[in-house]
């Protein structure tokens, strides 16, 4: 029997904070599913992950006689996934760039800093997707939903619609599972599907514009409107003017605002209108603060927006500059625009300048949002939430 292990490339790693302070690379969602969903699909297996050791115990790997270790910041694709699965023991799947894709080993303890040349190298010269920075997860977020929709079209058969005053163009394109209602929306899929997961709800008055998927148990409200190429993850209320942007899960923007551009990941909330800023009045490329150099980075983009941590909230009103990088557990509020950068831990808002938030607090607070609903809670989550904290202390100081 293989093991399947997605390992965590260190310098990816880096770029893809604040998302990897609290998951692998590969718990990223780009498309509709997570990269870990995505390899677990195409290769019929169980996966588990090789990452940071305070991630471990609730990201663990699991080990077998034949290990196939696949770069976690990589999509699969069809010819991408027969390379791999074509792969003799001790080998690796290297790209053009000279990136490791994948290693077929018997070794339990292979890691990314071993030498390619200790095994026999394979060039792999097709393009592949790799998501190397944070706004790789929204510009490749459409490319990424067809994807994961003709696989799961291929699979298995849509849910028909029953609602009379609910309007669809290009319905073929419109994948509904199980147990979703759709109420006097209009749909529009002539640019790109749709995909609705199960037990979602698409509330009176929405108007959705494929690529755009929306997860299981998720909520459009009254009067969404949905711009393209955006990705709604499970257990998330979504409201107001949407275009471009992902959400992980378990994440909220109920109420009228603009998100554009921009990534959010699990367990955070936005008030009521808030806002964000994706392209600049003078149409130059978005700078944006990169944990590798710790200051403000071109990204190249001329439109850019809002990136949160899992777990960071944001007052009504709020305001965030074009390419803002919010950290993990922060909690935002106050008159005008917020800083570009706040880091992991901050409480308070630019106006009113910014404290430390007090852990105990940040975790009571947390626990609190877990539990409303209905996800435990436990001491792992704790201890990689206090692993953050204390990896990002610095961070405050400079602020």
């Amino acid at each position: 029997m293989r093991s399947i292990i997605l390992f965590d490339d260190q310098e990816l790693r880096l770029q893809l904070l604040p998302f990897t302070y609290t998951r692998p690379i590969a718990g990223i969602r780009c498309g509709i599913r997570t990269i870990a969903e995505k390899w677990n699909d195409w290769l019929a297996s169980p996966v588990s992950y090789q990452t940071e050791a305070y991630l471990s115990p609730r990201f663990p790997s699991i080990h077998s006689e034949d290990q196939i270790y696949i770069n976690g910041a990589v999509c699969p694709d069809v010819l991408l996934v027969k390379a791999i699965e074509n792969l003799a023991t001790e080998s690796v799947l290297i790209s053009t760039g000279n990136e490791i894709l994948a290693v077929r080993t018997s070794t339990h303890d292979w890691t990314p800093a071993q030498a390619s040349t200790h095994y026999k190298n394979i060039i792999h010269a097709e393009p592949v997707v790799v998501i190397r920075n944070i706004w790789d997860i929204f510009t490749n977020n459409g490319a990424q939903i067809k994807l994961d929709f003709e696989r799961i079209k291929g699979s298995r058969r849509s849910q028909k619609l029953t609602d009379p005053l609910t309007h669809c163009y290009n319905p073929e394109n419109i994948f509904i599972e199980e147990g979703a209602v759709i109420k006097a929306s209009v749909l529009n899929a002539e640019n790109g599907p749709i995909y609705i997961g199960r037990n979602a709800l698409i509330q009176e008055g929405s108007m959705v514009q494929g690529p755009f998927a929306i997860g299981d148990n998720s909520v459009l409200a009254q009067g969404t409107k949905i711009r393209p190429n955006t990705t709604v993850g499970p257990f998330c209320k979504l409201g107001g003017e949407v275009s471009n942007s992902i959400l992980f899960g378990y994440s909220n923007k109920g109420h009228d605002g603009y998100l554009g551009n921009s990534v959010l990941g699990e367990w955070c909330n936005l008030g009521a209108n808030t806002n964000n800023s994706n392209l600049k009045n003078d149409h130059t490329p978005v700078k944006l603060h990169s944990y590798v150099t710790e200051q403000l980075e071109s990204t190249g983009l001329l439109f850019c927006g809002l990136f949160m941590g899992d777990y960071s909230k944001a007052g009504i009103s709020t305001m965030f500059n074009t390419g803002t990088v919010v950290g993990v557990n922060v909690n935002v509020f106050g008159a005008g625009f917020q800083s570009k950068h706040i880091p992991s831990y901050s409480w308070g808002g630019n106006a009113e300048g910014f404290t430390e938030y007090r852990f105990e607090k940040a975790m009571a607070v947390a626990q609190d949002t877990v539990s409303r609903r209905g996800v435990t809670f436990d001491e792992t989550d704790k201890k990689i939430l206090r692993e953050v904290f204390e990896q990002t202390q610095d961070q405050r100081k400079l602020s």
